[in-house]
C-alpha cells in the first residue's frame, strides 16, 4: 500500500470506478487503481469530487490537507471508530497523575536513548572527541529522570537533552546542505525545512492512525491537553523523530540529494522546498517509512512500528500496565 501525495496546483482528484485519476486541464495526470492506496496527502490547492470524498471515505483511506509549505490544515475523517471502551480508558487515564506521568517518563526516557543511538551510529563511522563528549553528557541526563514526578519537570529533562542533540546533529551534516540549529515557524534554513515537514508527515500519519483506532488524538500524557494540538500524536512522535526523520535528513544532506537549489525563500518568510523537489522528498520518506529499519528489527519497517507503538498503547492504557516505546537500539 502506498501513499498519493498531491501537490500539483489547480488539479483535480476524481473517481472511475474502482480507480483514483487526477486530471488538470483535460489532461490525465495520474491514474491509479484504488486498492494500492492507504493515504492520501494533499498539498495546497487541488480539488476533490464528491464521488472521490465518498469513495476515500468508503475505504477508509487516510486523508490529509496541507498547506503548500507542509502545514496541516485538517484532515477527512470517516465515521469514529466505535473503540468507545479505549477512549473512556484514555479519558480515565488522563487524570491518573501517577500512570500519566510514568507515560510520559517512559517517552522522554526513550527519546533521549534513541537520539543517542543516532550519535553513537554516526561515531562508528566518524569518529569525533566533541560529539563522544555531547553523548556522555545525553547518558548522564537520563538518570535525572527517575526523581521527576511532574509532567512539566520531565519536559525540562527533555528540553535539556534536545539541545544537547541538536548541537551534536550540528556535526553529523558532513558535506551539501549546513545545519546551525533548530528554528522553525517557519524554519530559516533548507535543513530545518526538512526536519519541519518530515515531522508533519509522520506526524499526520500517526494522528490519523490513533483515530482509526479509537483514540481522541487531542488527549496527551507527555504534552498534555491543549486547545487545537494532537497532543497525543505528539507524544507518540517523540519516539520516532530522531531515528526516522533525523536520519532520512542526514542522507537526503549527506548523499547531496538535495541542495540549496532546491529550496526558495517564499515572500511569507522561511525557507521551504520547491515543488519540484517535494516529490524527492516523498520518494525517500516513502523509502524510509516502508524499508527494513535494520538487521535487529527482522522485516519490521518503520510504518510497521508506528501501527505497533499504537497498539501497544492502547494495551497500557486499557489495562493500566506499563507502556514501552519505540527502541531504536532494537532490543
Amino acid at each position: 500500500m502506498a501513499t498519493l501525495y498531491l501537490t500539483e496546483q489547480g488539479s483535480k482528484l476524481k473517481k472511475e470506478g474502482r480507480r483514483l485519476i487526477v486530471e488538470k486541464e483535460g489532461e490525465r495526470l495520474l491514474d491509479v487503481p484504488l486498492i494500492k492506496i492507504d493515504s492520501v496527502l494533499i498539498f495546497g490547492n487541488v480539488q476533490l469530487s464528491t464521488q472521490a470524498i465518498s469513495v476515500l471515505l468508503e475505504s477508509g483511506i487516510r486523508t490529509a490537507f496541507l498547506t503548500q509549505n507542509g502545514r496541516l490544515k485538517g484532515q477527512l475523517a470517516p465515521i469514529k471508530a466505535k473503540n468507545i471502551p479505549l477512549r473512556m480508558a484514555q479519558f480515565e487515564s488522563a487524570h491518573d497523575r501517577n500512570f500519566a506521568v510514568a507515560i510520559a517518563k517512559s517517552i522522554v526516557k526513550q527519546k533521549i536513548e534513541n537520539s543517542i543511538q543516532v550519535v553513537v551510529n554516526f561515531l562508528h563511522n566518524h569518529p569525533n572527541q566533541e560529539l563522544s563528549e555531547i553523548l556522555h553528557q545525553l547518558k548522564q541526563i537520563i538518570p535525572t529522570l527517575e526523581r521527576k514526578t511532574e509532567t512539566s519537570t520531565i519536559l525540562g529533562v527533555e528540553g535539556r537533552a534536545t539541545v544537547l542533540y541538536f548541537n551534536a546533529l550540528k556535526q553529523m551534516f558532513r558535506q551539501g546542505l549546513k545545519f546551525s540549529g533548530r528554528n522553525r515557524r517557519p524554519p530559516k534554513d533548507p535543513v530545518n525545512a526538512l526536519l519541519s515537514f518530515g515531522y508533519v508527515l509522520v506526524g499526520n500519519e500517526i494522528q490519523s492512525l490513533l483515530d482509526a483506532i479509537g483514540f481522541d488524538p487531542y488527549i496527551g500524557y507527555l504534552h498534555g491537553i491543549d486547545y487545537g494540538r494532537p497532543s497525543l500524536a505528539l507524544d507518540l512522535l517523540e519516539e520516532f523523530r530522531h531515528p526516522l526523520i533525523d536520519r532520512l535528513v542526514l542522507l537526503l544532506a549527506n548523499r547531496r540529494i538535495l541542495n540549496p537549489e532546491d529550496f526558495e525563500q517564499r515572500s511569507e518568510g522561511g525557507v521551504f522546498l520547491r515543488k519540484r523537489s517535494q516529490k524527492t522528498f516523498f520518494v525517500h520518506y516513502e523509502k524510509a517509512m516502508t524499508q527494513p529499519i535494520g538487521r535487529q528489527f527482522g522485516n519490521t519497517c518503520f510504518r510497521d512500528a508506528i501501527r505497533q507503538q499504537a497498539h501497544k498503547l492502547a494495551n497500557a492504557i486499557q489495562n493500566r500496565t506499563q507502556y514501552v516505546p519505540f527502541n531504536f537500539y532494537g532490543r
